[in-house]
């Protein structure tokens, strides 16, 4: 037999919105939650209980461990001081898993806790309401990996359509709703866009150096400029290399939209249900239809360059003791080659370390020597003539936007400073308010003065580098710079910047009379110039 109420007892009420509710919200429908209360404290009004408690649940959370409140909710009830939990529909108290139906079933069934609904009151200790109560249960986690699955679908053709899905846009777009259709693409915002373009031409081309020569700049030096220059990220103070690195990497800046890019899976930690998310170097990518920031060529070039180890493969606190490290690698396997000790060699020997690779070690220094000889070679019979002025438009626009940016920021201070004065003039300020007032506004003027004095003369010397009328090979004199050098770092960095690799073979080995004998083959990659 089925309990009555008491209306003299304890109950709660819980309340939680579903993905419907936020779509009717988004509808213009009213406050889901706030219905709700008015709905359930009507429905104990007309039942004669009183509700002493509200438990409002914002997040959408599909376990029970992601959901705080009912988690108290649990707690509350499992004291056995409650006597019933008035909820819209049992559907709201979950739609988990079996694992997560059966412990909602259960905290109410021990406790003797009465689940009351608009609908229905069910009550744990009768049997048949008990097999109602979990079959209903059950019936709504069907409905909703229907209507999720429903919604995967919708998504996935949003992306194969080119629209964008995310509810954050990337740094150089803005979100927009499309005209006369449903969704969202993206629109670029100007500033931001030369931003963008400035990042993946300093990654891909360098920074131009006093004698007319690029320099290109990792991603920590990139970082490092962009916050000297003033300019920030779109929900950060400073830049880090993370982000730099995810929008190098990201089809959005060509055009397009991806899909499946991370992928979530579900593991069991301590008896916990736990997220992960790994990304999934197979996603799919569509046309967009927003316009594209950045030229395909450019990004594949980049993503060509990613793949590349530009680092030396040595600890920090140890000295760098081959000049080729990073550079020369196998023909056979595409391995790079290692310097190992060797007694008979005092700079060792460059060796594969490919265990399966059948290609023949060579002493250090005679594979040195010869890479040396057959760059002079190509210097020699290699000429470049660069146009009158060279293409560093990205860095000056950028930094006539910053200077820009800063000089309406200046003028503003003098404002706010102005009204200081008219502030202690009127009264409201006391002499110490205005005197603590007007030196921070004072100090914020000289740090910017000295900001837009640095980005001038930024613009000044950027500027005088354009005039090179002509440009020889960058390292046109490589080898006597390379030769009056000892440090060994210092040549490494100088090959990297004139060599993007170099593949050695060697198939026969040296008799001992012929140790000193360059019986290998090298095939020079050389770096172009840029502009």
């Amino acid at each position: 037999m089925k309990r009555s109420l008491n209306p003299s007892g304890t109950y709660f009420a819980y309340l939680r919105k579903s993905r419907a509710d936020r779509e009717a919200e988004a509808h213009g429908e009213g406050e889901t939650l706030l219905r709700h209360k008015q709905m359930l404290q009507e429905l104990a009004s007309k039942l004669g209980i009183t509700i002493s408690k509200f438990y409002q649940e914002i997040v959408s959370g599909e376990t029970i461990q992601d959901r705080p409140i009912v988690q108290t909710l649990l707690q509350d009830i499992n004291t056995g001081i409650c006597d019933g939990v008035l909820v819209m529909e049992v559907e709201r108290l979950a739609r988990g898993d079996t694992h997560d139906q059966g412990t909602i079933a259960k905290y109410f069934k021990f406790s003797d806790t009465l689940i009351i609904t608009p609908m229905k009151i069910y009550d744990p200790g009768n049997e048949y309401d008990e097999e109602y109560f979990e079959f209903s249960l059950f019936m709504s986690r069907r409905e909703f990996k229907t209507i999720n699955r429903r919604i995967q679908q919708g998504r996935i053709a949003s992306v194969q359509e080119g629209k964008w899905i995310a509810s954050t846009a990337p740094y150089g777009y803005q979100r927009i709703k499309i005209d006369n259709d449903k969704g969202y693409t993206l629109q670029i915002i100007p500033e931001q866009a030369d931003i963008v373009r400035l990042i993946f031409h300093l990654y891909l081309y360098g920074e131009q150096q006093a004698d007319g020569s690029y320099k290109r700049l990792g991603r920590q030096l990139i970082c490092k400029k962009l916050d000297n220059m003033g300019i920030s990220p779109a929900s950060s103070t400073h830049w880090s290399p993370s982000t730099l690195k995810d929008m190098l990497q990201n089809p959005v800046y060509i055009g397009k939209v991806c899909w499946g890019k991370n992928t979530e899976k579900k593991i069991m930690v301590n008896g916990f249900t736990k997220k992960i998310r790994k990304k999934n170097p197979d996603f799919h990518i569509y046309n967009g239809l927003h316009t594209a920031i950045i030229d395909e060529n450019i990004f594949y070039k980049v993503q060509e360059l990613a793949k590349k180890n530009y680092t030396s493969p040595v600890a920090d606190h140890k000295a760098l003791k081959n000049p080729l490290s990073g550079i020369i690698r196998c023909a056979k396997c595409g391995s790079l080659l290692t310097r190992v000790s060797s007694s008979k060699d005092n700079d060792g020997i460059l060796r594969c370390p490919n265990q399966n690779c059948d290609n023949i070690s060579a002493p250090l220094v005679l594979v040195e020597q010869k890479l040396l000889q057959s760059l002079q070679t190509w210097l020699e019979g290699y000429s470049f003539v660069f146009p009158k002025k060279v293409d560093n438009s990205f860095e000056v626009l950028t930094t006539k936007h910053t200077l820009q940016n800063c000089l309406k920021k200046l003028d503003s201070l003098y404002k706010q400073r102005e009204r200081t004065y008219d502030l202690l003039e009127q009264g409201l300020y006391t002499v110490d308010i205005f005197e603590n007032r007007l030196r921070a506004v004072s100090s914020k003027i000289e740090i910017i003065k000295i900001t837009i004095s640095n980005l001038q003369q930024s613009i000044e010397k950027q500027q005088n580098f354009s005039e090179c009328d002509v440009f020889l090979p960058t390292h046109q004199n490589i080898l006597e710079l390379y030769y009056n050098i000892d440090n060994i770092s210092v040549k490494n960095d100088i090959l990297k910047t004139i060599l993007e690799h170099v593949e050695y073979q060697k198939m026969t080995r040296n008799r001992k009379s012929e140790h000193n004998y360059a019986n290998f083959t090298l095939k020079i990659y050389p770096k172009l110039p840029k502009y």
